[in-house]
């Protein structure tokens, strides 16, 4: 695909479990929109671009990014989205989409941590990226994997293991805004999405350069869910090098599939392995039990990271005292 044919492009940059799904869900509706195969590409976290000079960038771009992922948009589609949650914490290696696309714009969603780490802790679990099942002990790691120790086999970026990185949103805002300008950024507050979606939705689009599209769908997306056995949730997920073409699913063979021009078709046994591994994840789901968070644990939560939770509410101009308090009862 020739960058020519998606002259605009929307980035929602993260932070994970803080509504970037359904702020990508609001725009896979909206009729001028190219929606990638899969929400987050993670092209330019995966692929260091930043030293490529303009000719090699624009090839590769349109070769390993917009062919792999945009292929299928339509005519009027003229707006493209990548909803990779990784971006938010490497900015600059986003840089190089400004080259391509000037009037580029990014979203980043943000949430009170104190809910947003347990969240995003059950959701590394059932992608098979985290195999720690208690999120106070997943915290707990925390030092050991920074030193690079108890990174799980099947996890395919350590980063997103470090939970207390995830929650510095004061940090990593104004990095991502100071990088990319606040013209182009907004600022998605979870509370404000929840509160009213459709005037958020509004505010959002808007900002955007986008009209409102009539017949959007606001209901929630994504809710967190547990399974039976995280051996085979794993094994599903996040299979073993050997077996990923065929256990790791469609998205997983598109994103690894060497581009020739055109898709390889799948045969009757592979499509019979889809339908059975779709299977097994279903019968594999159940829903996610929660149980209470330790106050102590809240406690360490609160002071890892109230000066950044101040921070960036002095940055945004808003009152989020409310985060981070600490509760009896409080559900992880």
């Amino acid at each position: 695909m020739q960058l020519s044919a998606l002259p605009n492009f929307i980035f929602i940059v993260g932070a994970p479990r803080c509504g970037t799904t359904t702020l990508a869900g609001w725009l896979k509706q909206h009729p001028r929109i190219c929606f990638p195969f899969v929400k987050e590409p993670h092209s330019f976290v995966q692929h260091d671009l930043r030293a490529l000079d303009a000719e090699a960038l624009q090839r590769f771009i349109e070769r390993e990014y917009l062919d792999r992922f945009y292929a299928d948009c339509g005519d009027g589609r003229d707006t493209g989205v990548d909803g990779s949650v990784s971006y938010l914490y490497v900015p600059d290696m986003l840089l190089p989409a400004l080259k391509l696309w000037p009037n580029a714009k990014f979203v980043i969603a943000v949430r009170d941590p104190m809910t947003m780490l347990p969240s995003l802790h059950a959701r590394l679990r059932y992608t098979g990226d985290e195999t720690i099942e208690r999120f106070a002990d997943a915290w707990a790691a925390i030092p050991e994997r920074a030193a690079g120790r108890r990174i799980p086999s099947s996890c395919l970026e350590p980063r997103w293991l470090r939970y207390d990185e995830a929650g510095r949103f004061g940090t990593y805002v104004e990095q991502f805004v100071e990088a990319f300008g606040s013209d182009r950024c907004f600022v998605s507050l979870f509370d404000d999405l929840v509160a009213d979606p459709a005037s958020h939705y509004r505010r959002f689009v808007a900002f955007l350069g986008l009209e409102p599209f009539a017949g959007t769908d606001f209901s929630p997306k994504r809710e967190s869910m547990g399974f039976r056995h995280g051996w085979l949730q794993r094994l599903l997920k996040r299979p073993p090098v050997f077996a990923r073409d065929y256990l790791a699913g469609k998205q997983f063979r598109q994103r690894a599939r060497r581009l020739n021009g055109s898709a390889t078709s799948d045969d009757a046994v592979t499509e019979k392995i889809f339908s059975v591994r779709k299977k097994l994840l279903r019968w594999n789901r159940v829903p996610l039990v929660r149980s209470p968070m330790p106050i102590a644990l809240q406690r360490d939560i609160h002071d890892r990271l109230k000066g950044e939770i101040a921070k960036l509410g002095a940055f945004l101009g808003r009152d989020l005292s409310h985060w981070l308090d600490v509760k009896e009862g409080r559900l992880g």
